[in-house]
């Protein structure tokens, strides 16, 4: 999920307004197509190959051999177009992991161009100059020049508007980023990669991290340049995904800056685990100080065990509570009490349960994933006509606003190809092995 750990992706101010008429009737939800009984291993190579055939169709559908960052959402057949907000909408998380999943299916080539794309939105911003990615880039073939962002023209007020969050930076999205670069540096050992993802996590380094205990990278800047709005608020997410970035640089160099960002990530996550319930929280309120224990979110649960894996062992006990917690209609919903199966978190839960030698509970998962492939080839973000995740869209929200939809969704469908494959994407070459040998010691 990103990039939605705490406070998330908020408008403009007329957009805002736009968006909230649009999802305010959300696209009919519509059955999943039928598919073929497969017993659980045939359905996990059926939903592996079909999820790599169509990451692969989207990329090759772009012109030529450039640059390029996939759409994060398509309408659900004989629902309604997609709101303005999200027409053109390329977001970095679902566009890292859609590059590294093509990894896990052996088109590096495809990979490559994604993260020509990532290359391109850190040096070619039409601001910045200092690092950073924007949350989201419009979709398509990236151009020369500048790399456009999302936006869209509103005929009545005859203006051209831009979703705040999606040109802010959250910080977990720079280290998704990041990890998309070092993925596609070990498969062509192109320095331009490992360098541009130095750059990342060197802005990360530098603009988010906040002293003040329980010390961490904090969520982000919010709205447009030159002066976006901090987010002090630190979510163990976007610090479990700067440790993995972080540890992963630190294997080809010895500038400081990686040990020292790695091991302040490691310790804000470690002190979010809270063993008298045996989970995570999910990070900090806006003070960056105060525990924000009442929520709970799958990925901020899970994540920790595959991305810091020598310390897996000692917090297994997150699987007893995702389960009992999370576990709704066969899959796991994105809280705790869902209302429904988030497709996204189902995958992640099958890839972690996989790695810490569960595989006998990842197996019932695989057909319920295989049953979310629309007619596209992309998977449903939920079977829902709509769940919740309990979060808000962002500061201005005045509710829990924050929900997911019967759309066919990129980072859904990346999400399954790499528990298909047994793929983590926090670890160099996608191990699992360091993973499931910490967590089977007694």
């Amino acid at each position: 999920m990103q990039r939605y750990s705490l406070p998330s992706p908020a408008l403009t101010c007329a957009g805002a307004c736009l968006m909230a008429a649009a999802l305010a009737t959300p696209p009919r939800a519509m059955a999943a197509p039928p598919v073929p009984p497969a017993p659980p291993d045939a359905a996990r190579q059926q939903l592996r190959d079909g999820a790599c055939q169509a990451l692969s169709a989207r990329v090759g559908a772009l012109p030529g051999k450039g640059p390029v960052m996939l759409g994060s959402y398509e309408p659900a057949p004989g629902g309604e177009p997609l709101p303005a907000a999200l027409r053109q909408s390329a977001f970095v998380y679902d566009n890292a992991l859609a590059g590294i999943a093509l990894i896990a299916c052996g088109q590096p080539a495809a990979a490559r161009r994604i993260a020509d794309g990532v290359v391109a939105g850190v040096t070619r911003d039409r601001h910045y100059h200092d690092g950073r990615v924007r949350n989201a880039y419009r979709a398509g073939a990236v151009p020369d020049g500048p790399v456009p962002l999302p936006g869209w023209w509103d005929e009545p007020s005859k203006k051209w508007f831009e979703d705040r969050y999606q040109v802010g930076t959250a910080t977990g999205n720079v280290a998704w980023a990041a990890l998309l670069l070092l993925a596609v540096y070990e498969s062509t050992q192109d320095r331009r990669y490992l360098d541009t993802a130095g750059t990342l996590m060197g802005w990360i380094d530098k603009q988010t991290f906040a002293s003040e205990p329980p010390a961490a990278f904090i969520g982000g800047f919010f709205g447009h340049e030159p002066a976006p709005q901090r987010q002090g608020w630190k979510s163990t997410e976007h610090n479990v995904d700067a440790y993995a970035a972080f540890r992963w640089l630190g294997r080809y160099g010895n500038d400081p800056r990686w040990r020292t960002g790695a091991d302040r990530a490691r310790r804000f996550v470690e002190a979010m685990w809270q063993p008298g319930e045996g989970r995570f929280v999910i990070g900090t309120r806006d003070d960056g100080r105060t525990l924000n224990g009442g929520p709970s979110a799958l990925d901020a649960s899970l994540w920790p065990l595959i991305a810091v894996p020598e310390l897996a062992n000692g917090w297994r006990r997150a699987l007893d509570w995702t389960r009992s917690r999370h576990a709704v209609g066969g899959g796991y919903g994105f809280n705790a009490s869902p209302d429904g199966v988030w497709t996204e978190g189902t995958g992640q839960a099958a890839l972690v349960l996989r790695a810490m030698g569960r595989e006998d509970e990842a197996r019932p998962l695989w057909p319920l994933l295989l049953a979310q492939r629309a007619p596209s080839g992309y998977l449903y973000a939920t079977p829902e006509r709509r769940i919740r995740t309990g979060l808000q869209i962002g500061p201005d929200s005045t509710t829990d606003d924050f929900y997911y939809y019967h759309l066919p969704h990129l980072g859904a469908t990346a999400w399954a190809i790499l528990a298909a494959a047994g793929w983590n994407p926090f670890q160099p070459g996608g191990r699992q092995a360091d993973t499931a040998n910490v967590a089977n010691k007694e």
